[in-house]
This record gives C-alpha cells, sequence and structure tokens, in this order.
C-alpha cells in the first residue's frame, strides 16, 4: 500500500506506533523526497483547528498579524499524517472531506481556493463505526478514509517491539 496513493486508516490503542507505521509508508512511497507533516487531532483546540489545517490570511481575525501556512499546504507534494482522526469535531469532518473530494483548500480569510497534492493517512484508537452509529464521525468521511484498514495490536500481545518503539521515540 506504501507505494500507491490509496488512503491507509491506522488503527490501535495509545502508544501502539501508529505514527511508525504511517512514516514508513511515506519513507516507502513515492513522496518519499516530500514532507511528512503530523497533526494530533486531538491536541487542537475545536475553535483553531481550521487553521492549523488550512491556514490563515493575515488580518482574517483578531490576532492573525501575518499569514500561517497550514498543515495541508505544508505537506504539499508529501504525506500528511491525522492522528486521532475520531477526535476531529464534526465541522471540521465536513471541511476536511472537502478537500479529500476536490484536492483544493481555502486559507481561513481566502479568497479563492488553491490545489494541494497530498496523501493523508489517518490513525484513531476510536471505533469509527461506533462513532458513525452514534452521530459523531461522518459516515462520507468514513468511507473516504477507511479504504485500507491496519490494524496494530496491543503492546501486550507484542512486548517485543515495546523497546523498538522506545528507540523511536528518543
Amino acid at each position: 500500500v506504501a507505494n500507491s496513493e490509496t488512503r491507509v486508516c491506522i488503527r490501535g490503542e495509545t502508544g501502539t506506533g501508529k505514527e511508525l507505521v504511517a512514516r514508513t509508508l511515506h519513507e516507502k512511497s513515492p513522496r518519499k523526497g516530500g514532507p511528512f507533516i503530523s497533526q494530533n487531532c486531538a491536541a487542537v483546540p475545536a475553535e483553531l483547528m481550521e487553521t492549523e489545517l488550512f491556514g490563515h490570511e493575515k488580518g482574517s481575525f483578531t490576532g492573525a498579524a501575518s499569514r500561517h501556512t497550514g498543515k495541508f499546504e505544508q505537506a504539499h507534494r508529501g504525506t500528511l499524517f491525522l492522528d486521532e482522526i475520531g477526535d476531529m469535531p464534526l465541522t471540521m469532518q465536513a471541511k476536511l472531506l472537502r478537500v479529500l473530494e476536490e484536492g483544493e483548500i481555502e486559507r481561513v480569510g481566502g479568497e479563492k481556493p488553491f490545489a494541494v497534492d497530498v496523501r493523508v493517512v489517518v490513525a484513531t484508537h476510536r471505533n469509527l463505526e461506533e462513532q458513525v452509529r452514534q452521530g459523531t464521525f461522518r459516515e462520507d468521511l468514513y468511507h473516504r478514509i477507511f479504504v485500507f484498514p491496519i490494524t496494530l495490536p496491543p503492546l501486550r500481545e507484542r512486548r517485543e517491539d515495546i523497546k523498538e518503539i522506545g528507540r523511536a521515540h528518543v
């Protein structure tokens, strides 16, 4: 799957090495010469998510003293890893879906969209199917990102990997 443009959803408990798998996919892909950009969706407050992913123009809101380049633009011709996608607010899920369908983004305060060439890899420790049933995750987005699932077993089932994962984080 690394050699394709297929979207990958990496599932597993926290700390199982999901980002290492995403990095490996990038490093073994035709995009390896491009950037690998990572964004933890759970670590960004909902009100800042749009500007983090898509950027903003100078003066687009109070405190926007300069143009900010978002993660999608930073990842142009590379890979964007969206960790903890299950924690993304519903409003942002709709905007992400549009980007995945159109291949274009628009900065907050921007006047027109522009194309980005990005492979999106996502990860989650949540049960996305259950979130879809509960209405907290968009079904159409689920189908866009859940093309090739990779499930990582818990570390308690593969203790031999603990040392390697620990080394990769140092």
